[in-house]
């Protein structure tokens, strides 16, 4: 089973899709409950992703010209919308995020077709689903506030103009500022760069061939996100650069006077000379680990029996010149090579480097040059430029991701050693390799072999910010036209799943003495529902982390579920990228390796606790998640404080 890092907030792809909702699944897209008890007995239950409906869709020629076209597309969202409704009608959906995901699409549609009445409805829905406070205040106010506008100014586009930004002023400017800020960041930075060029070359890139692999018969999962991109573009990019100025005046305006408290970083600890320590071996199971960075601290778990650079295996445990770790590349082929290659990329590293950094400036509401320079490159593209420039980042992201990663996990423990476990993402917008039962097993055989090499390496926690569910492998198969029907593909994806599910699953108990660390995932959703793997696994000797900001509060993004207990900070963490240089990384992936790094620094005080122990240690220090029964924010410094006797 292939995986992918779970990008966080960020990436130019995830921006596109956020706002006009390109790709949203069908598993995100169901609507409302409605009727009476009666009817509801005789829904078809759901309690997973795979329980809901797949419809097909006849899509003629390229997508991304039948976006753009009239009757045709017109047709299109009728029978979307019959499909929602039969949906609503024979489902009994409880899971919010998929009543969420379909509400939005109804709401969409009712955009489309002229009933704004009718939309503004859906608002009220949403915000009853929402659980994220940011976004329930921020829920449908843009939306309000054009209606409005258009009342007012009538056919009069100046004016109309005028009227939203006065509208939009007022609606958020009567919001807490300090719980919509982050909210109304990432909405300005993506006006600042959203265009239509931008939305037809993500679409050229991402459907086009998918299409054309089915010969224009594609799923809901695929292309009903094609309805909230025209609305994007018939009725939301015209305001664009308002909304980016009337927010970036209330950022200008609050910023000022607003101080949001730091709750995590007094919390943080570091061990020293002082502690009665030992070293601890802390596996990065990531995308590579640039290990010159961490070699001068002395924070590499090394192989004293192999020979650096020899391309021999000297100490005969299969592995060539695994000095620091081993990797294995896209197909699961071992690989010495622990940091990512990027020779593929299009463009410069160090231009794609500044483009990253101008992403994440942007959304944090940082002017800096780099961002200042992204918006500029980016209004630049043409269609055709896009997919160029996604791969590029993506492409990035697997090179510094797991550096970034180590950074956090090792950041004040002297005595971590890191072992490096490379894994390989695709970063190509249609996947490199078409799923496949022998993928599968080869897949599953190179995390079964991964977690042995931990054991006889004596790795104690495994901080693993990565992830991937039933769906994804079910939408690989569609985008390479593979699988035959839709029944068939979803049977399976269904088995390659099982496979790589029940092999990690099983390596990870039959090693107890390890505590595995699993990103929780940064879809906002849950992930039991989604079936996501590692996430969603219940295994003793592993926990799931999801993600807060520095004043503890959940991220927008960040996935949940009944395993995800413990979160940590994920919001705009600094630590290394490769090379030498820091940035600003947010995700889930960004939370896990803070909880890997307490979980290091209490096993080199302690290293007698085992996983349970380590994780309740962590629970017991914590402090309540505000408004979440249940949750826990790890407290380091509490934490290390009880061992040392504070």
């Amino acid at each position: 089973m292939k995986i992918a890092l779970e990008a966080g907030r960020g990436s130019l792809a995830l921006v596109l899709v956020a706002m006009a909702g390109l790709c949203v699944p069908l598993a995100a897209q169901a609507v409302a409950q409605e009727g009476a008890a009666a009817k509801q007995l005789a829904k078809k239950p759901v309690s997973s992703v795979m329980d809901l409906p797949r419809y097909t869709y006849k899509i003629e020629g390229k997508a991304s010209e039948f976006l753009l076209t009239g009757e045709p597309f017109a047709k299109f969202v009728s029978e979307v919308k019959k499909n929602t409704q039969t949906t609503l009608d024979e489902y009994d959906i409880t899971d919010k995020t998929t009543l969420k995901g379909l509400l939005g699409l109804q709401q969409a549609i009712a955009i489309f077709e002229g009933r704004t009445d009718d939309a503004l409805a859906i608002t009220p829905k949403l915000r009853e689903l929402e659980d994220k406070e940011g976004v329930k205040l921020m829920q449908g106010e843009a939306l309000a506030a054009r209606v409005a506008a258009k009342k007012t100014a009538g056919a009069d586009e100046a004016a109309y103009i005028e009227a939203f930004k006065k509208e939009l002023e007022k609606r958020i400017g009567a919001l807490p500022w300090e719980k919509v800020r982050e909210e109304v960041k990432q909405t300005r930075s993506t006006a600042q760069i959203i265009s239509k060029d931008l939305i037809l070359g993500q679409v050229q890139a991402g459907l086009d061939p998918v299409v054309a692999s089915n010969k224009g018969e594609v799923t809901g999962d695929t292309v009903t996100g094609l309805v909230r991109m025209r609305v994007m573009i018939d009725h939301q990019l015209p305001l664009m650069p308002a909304m980016a100025e009337v927010y970036g005046s209330m950022i200008d305006k609050n910023e000022k006077k607003v101080t949001v408290e730091d709750k995590w970083t007094p919390n943080l600890v570091t061990l020293g000379s002082g502690d009665k320590a030992t070293p601890v071996v802390i596996a990065v199971w990531d995308s590579g680990v640039d290990t010159a960075i961490f070699a001068p601290k002395s924070q590499l778990w090394t192989n004293a029996k192999e020979i650096a650079g020899n391309g021999k295996d000297d100490d005969g445990n299969g592995y060539i010149d695994d000095v620091n770790g081993i990797a294995y590349d896209l197909q699961a082929n071992y690989t010495p090579m622990l940091l990512h290659s990027v020779t593929e990329m299009k463009s410069d590293k160090a231009l794609v480097t500044k483009h990253m950094k101008g992403m994440m400036d942007s959304q944090s509401a940082i002017d800096s040059p780099e961002a200042q320079e992204m918006r500029t490159y980016v209004s630049s593209l043409k269609p055709e430029q896009v997919q160029g420039f996604l791969e590029d980042l993506g492409l990035y992201g697997n090179y510094s991701h797991g550096t970034h990663v180590a950074g956090i996990a090792t950041e004040g423990n002297p005595f971590a050693r890191i072992l490096t476990a490379r894994l390989t993402f695709d970063y190509k917008t249609i996947a490199q390799i078409t799923p496949s039962i022998e993928q599968a097993k080869k897949d599953a055989a190179a995390a079964e072999a991964t977690i042995a090499y931990f054991k006889k390496a004596g790795v104690r926690v495994v901080n693993m910010s990565w992830g991937g569910g039933v769906k994804d492998i079910e939408a690989t198969l569609e985008q390479k036209g593979a699988g035959g029907s839709t029944e068939e593909r979803a049977k399976l994806a269904r088995e390659l799943f099982n496979i790589g599910k029940t092999s990690l699953e099983n390596a990870m108990k039959n090693a107890p003495e390890i505590l595995f660390v699993a990103a929780a995932g940064n879809s906002d959703n849950d992930n039991e529902f989604a079936e996501m793997i590692p996430s969603g696994l219940n295994v003793p000797n592993m926990v799931t982390v999801g993600a807060i900001d520095s004043s503890g509060k959940p991220t927008d993004f960040t996935t949940f579920g009944k395993n995800v207990v413990l979160y940590a900070n994920g919001f705009e963490v600094d630590s290394y990228v490769p090379g030498g240089e820091r940035m600003k990384f947010s995700g889930t992936s960004m939370a896990s390796p803070n909880v890997a790094n307490l979980a290091g620094k209490i096993v080199a005080l302690n290293p007698k606790l085992s996983p349970t122990e380590i994780v309740e240690a962590m629970k017991r220090t914590g402090d309540p998640l505000e408004g979440h029964e249940g949750r826990i924010i790890i407290n380091p410094k509490r934490a290390i404080g009880v061992l040392r006797g504070n």
